[in-house]
């Protein structure tokens, strides 16, 4: 289920334990991402990438676009 939230939605998850996925391309996360999100890039997203996840915490799926 995809939900959209704000700032502190994402603030309030994460002290609850949630995951954050960046889903920048990998040398756009070297330069910078957002403390504590691992990378997952979308182009790389499949059934695999769950591995990574733990299936019982929320998941915060977050992506800046600087074009």
């Amino acid at each position: 289920m995809v939900t959209p939230i704000d700032t502190e939605g994402v603030e309030r998850l994460m002290a609850s334990g949630a995951q954050l996925v960046e889903v920048l391309p990998s040398d756009e996360y070297d330069l910078e991402h957002l403390p504590g999100a691992i990378n997952i890039p979308l182009k790389k997203i499949d059934a695999s990438a769950e591995l990574r996840l733990n299936r019982h915490e929320p998941v915060i799926v977050y992506c800046y676009d600087s074009q």
